[in-house]
């Protein structure tokens, strides 16, 4: 386990990248390569890429995201951008972005309305 200031400084860490992986995800070019491999340098922070992401089960994904400390909110934040991607390039994440939400819902023991709702809208959509 981390101490203290060691966690403040993992949160904000993360913070940043989640941050940076949300832009580039968000307002993307998607025919560009250096779109992907902007992404793919931030995600190598947690030991990704657009393929091991695409490569992975939906368990192994949850797990790795443990280990790089990723708490609930991060996780949510992280399974928020899996689906914000685009889905006419070659990724479709939304099946690891369910998981990641069914997960937090079942052990965070906490029951996120906000969750359900992205879940129900993503099952609704795909």
């Amino acid at each position: 386990m981390l101490n203290k200031s060691l966690r403040d400084k993992e949160k904000i860490r993360i913070d940043n990248i989640l941050k940076t992986l949300h832009s580039l995800v968000f307002v993307p070019k998607w025919n560009d390569n250096d779109d992907f491999k902007a992404i793919d340098e931030q995600l190598k922070n947690f030991g990704l890429d657009l393929e091991r992401i695409n490569e992975i089960s939906e368990d192994e994904l949850i797990e790795l995201l443990q280990r790089c400390h990723l708490d609930w909110n991060h996780q949510e934040h992280f399974a928020d951008i899996l689906v914000e991607m685009p889905q006419k390039n070659q990724f479709h994440f939304l099946e690891k972005a369910i998981a990641i939400y069914n997960y937090i819902q079942a052990s965070s023991k906490t029951f996120s309305f906000d969750i359900f709702n992205k879940i129900a809208v993503l099952k609704n959509n795909y």
